[in-house]
């Protein structure tokens, strides 16, 4: 169904404008008219993106283009809104006008559209798998059936924040060593293709033996004087063929377990994954999803192969009966501290505050990991950096010495 952009007045002659889905432009108007508002423009929302396809949902491919912040942000005030007492679509509609992002407008006003025709809230969102999850859909679907929607979006809302937060203070940590290093690494890249050639090329016409440091930075120089288009597109062609790979199944399965090798980082990985896992597999615990569906969820949002598969071997484990903790610690991958306090968790009949806080354990361990790396990392990039161009001064510098040594 179309969905149509207007302009109106009220009753009382103010101007209002917002979202409407109607079969037509004529059919959008006699439904403004009925709500008792008068429309002044009214335009069909296109979105150019948009590719031709049957009219299903789920092939609408330019409703996945929503930031999770946009999605965090709908389902704090759906839920604020909920808490006030209005029903559901009610809240929708008022949600769809407030939004200032085309795609989501559409997105919602086809949410809404499929509520009114019948479908749970669930189910609705389920047509858009590429903005609400797997762990979305089954926490509404369990508010809904507990009756206590509004109480499931707040946790949603939160557990979305609070990921996006700790994802924001890792960028905000590690966005000034990486400036650093490009701008290094561009600053020498010029220096060695641009003006080491133009300086060195005084010592050519010299009938000297020059040190081994100067020939070195000479041969180096050549190199990127001659080929610094070969090393450009070969760096540009690696990491195009990196990330192919690391799209397959064995590509991707290996990467994950070099990232877990990795000194430090493979730890901090390790960590940010069970943090994740923990956050996630208690508030799905919290609303009602059984252990062994939970299971089967978060296996897919930890972001490591490897994790993902000792999830699912310990989800099989659970099924036949055994302990939570005791089936995670047969794989060896998750830490000692995260096995002891579900353990914990399971036998105090508290698994879902346990995990919670092994979220918060590994969650603050990570920043102030990150925060001490990057406290350190400035001061060595420094340093680097000062040998470097060390020594292609001292390179430089050898032959005028030894010219001036020759005059006197």
């Amino acid at each position: 169904m179309p969905v149509y952009e207007y302009t109106a007045l009220d009753i009382k002659g103010k101007t209002i404008s917002g979202i409407i889905d109607a079969d037509s432009s004529r059919t959008a108007r006699q439904k403004l008219r009925a709500s008792k508002t008068y429309p002044v423009s009214i335009e069909e929302v296109h979105d150019t993106a948009e590719i031709k396809a049957p009219k299903t949902f789920s092939a609408l491919r330019p409703f996945t283009r929503v930031r999770p912040q946009e999605v965090s942000m709908m389902t704090r005030q759906l839920a604020t809104l909920l808490g006030a007492g209005l029903p559901l679509v009610p809240a929708i509609a008022a949600l769809t006008s407030q939004t200032r992002s085309q795609s989501f407008k559409k997105m919602l006003a086809k949410i809404k559209d499929s509520i009114v025709e019948g479908n749970s809230f669930a189910r609705s969102l389920s047509l858009f798998p590429g903005t609400f999850s797997a762990l979305y859909i089954n926490m509404v679907t369990a508010g809904e059936t507990s009756g206590a929607l509004e109480i499931v979006l707040e946790r949603l809302a939160d557990i979305t924040e609070k990921q996006q937060a700790l994802k924001s203070r890792i960028q905000s940590a590690m966005a000034y060593p990486i400036l650093m290093s490009l701008i290094g690494v561009l600053v020498l890249f010029f220096l060695l293709t641009f003006i080491v050639p133009n300086i060195t090329s005084i010592f050519s016409d010299m009938n000297q033996t020059l040190p081994a440091p100067t020939l070195f930075l000479i041969r180096i120089s050549d190199i990127f004087k001659m080929y610094w288009w070969i090393i450009l597109i070969g760096i540009a062609g690696a990491v195009l063929i990196l990330r192919r790979i690391n799209k397959t199944v064995k590509g991707g399965y290996l990467f994950d377990k070099i990232k877990l090798l990795l000194p430090r980082i493979g730890v901090l990985a390790k960590k940010l994954a069970v943090a994740r896992f923990s956050r996630t597999l208690g508030s799905l615990l919290e609303n009602g999803v059984s252990m062994l569906s939970a299971l089967g969820i978060v296996k897919n949002i930890v972001g490591n192969a490897l994790i993902a598969d000792a999830i699912e071997d310990a989800s099989k484990e659970v099924g036949k009966g055994k302990g939570f903790g005791s089936a995670l610690a047969e794989s060896k991958i998750f830490p000692d501290l995260s096995i002891q306090m579900i353990q914990v968790g399971e036998q105090s009949g508290k698994l879902e505050e346990m995990l919670n806080k092994v979220a918060d354990v590994f969650e603050s361990e990570v920043e102030a990991s990150i925060m001490t790396m990057t406290s350190l990392l400035e001061p060595v990039m420094i340093l680097i950096m000062a040998v470097i161009v060390g020594f292609i001064v001292l390179s430089i510098c050898l032959p005028i010495f030894e010219m001036s040594q020759l005059v006197r």
